[in-house]
């Protein structure tokens, strides 16, 4: 079985923002983006470091340097040591940087760094070597996106070396369980930029889509890359009400409501406890699973991949 969960966070100026983790079913996990503030930065990363403590090789997937995506980075380094860090070959620059942003820059341009990009390979990341002896097992993680040759995604990084827009530098991967789940990551890319790229990805079959750009309607996912996905579930992260896209037709989950959401994936299913004792869903089946210490049980479906 693997877990993944999204948190419920907040940076330090109070802007929503994006942080998870998937504990793999092998020796890995992983944590994508981070968004902590002084009232939970603790327990946070408390709970990641109990959570990986049996893991051989721990990683962070940083999908790009907005603030609400990088916020206290330097104090995850400090509780965890970031020796895998994960992002796309950038320059970024900002008139006024913040200390999370400067702390980007150097686990960016640092000796622990691994540029992504569509198709890359790496051992315990999608790859499972055991020559050495060490067998930690893949992670079962993929990048769809970015094509570094790609025109409007070298306008993309222009872009951010200017320092004038970051969300289109956001790469796009999944994670998949052998005959189980498969999660989409998409960052904050924007609908427009998905428009002008579509034809270059290889869209997957997926099970849960983690909303771009926290669900805004300017990272609305465009109806034709939907009808390829096809997912099951999608998860609409925190933002103001106002910007959201509900994706009408599709299951939802609203992090808003729902709070901290964790996904239990077996072969052929998911089970979803959230944090919000009060929330529910209709499209869900019980299993008649328990409620656990502050995760309290909604409901499970049938993966693609059974």
């Amino acid at each position: 079985m693997s877990v993944i969960k999204s948190f419920s966070v907040s940076d330090i100026n109070g802007e929503q923002g994006d942080m998870f983790y998937i504990k793999h079913d092998s020796s890995n996990f992983t944590i994508i983006d981070c968004c902590l503030d002084d009232n939970d930065k603790k327990d946070i990363v408390d709970e990641i470091v109990t959570e990986k403590k049996n893991k051989d090789i721990t990683r962070v997937i940083s999908t790009h340097p907005d603030e609400d995506h990088i916020c206290e980075l330097k104090f995850l380094d400090e509780k965890i040591k970031i020796v895998n860090f994960y992002c796309v070959e950038n320059k970024a620059t900002k008139s006024d940087p913040s200390e999370s942003f400067k702390y980007y820059c150097k686990l960016r341009d640092g000796e622990y760094h691994y540029y992504v990009e569509e198709g890359c390979s790496r051992c315990w990341m999608n790859e499972n070597n055991s020559s050495q002896g060490k067998n930690y097992g893949s992670s079962g993680i993929n990048f769809l996106w970015p094509i570094t040759s790609n025109l409007d995604y070298k306008d993309a990084l222009q872009k951010a070396k200017d320092g004038s827009a970051f969300n289109n530098i956001s790469p796009i991967f999944t994670y998949s369980l052998e005959k189980g789940v498969k999660a989409i990551w998409m960052g904050d890319i924007e609908e427009d930029f998905v428009n002008k790229i579509k034809n270059h990805v290889k869209w997957p079959e997926i099970d849960i889509l983690f909303a771009p750009h926290h669900g805004r309607d300017s990272g609305k996912v465009p109806n034709d890359v939907l009808k390829k996905l096809n997912p099951s579930v999608i998860v609409i992260g925190e933002a103001p009400a106002e910007n959201l896209n509900y994706y009408e037709g599709y299951n939802t989950i609203t992090q808003n409501s729902a709070k901290d959401i964790v996904f239990d994936c077996c072969l052929g299913q998911v089970h979803i406890y959230v944090s919000n004792s009060n929330y529910s869903v209709d499209f869900l089946s019980d299993e008649r699973l328990c409620d656990r210490d502050s995760e309290f049980y909604i409901g499970s479906f049938n993966t693609h991949n059974e």
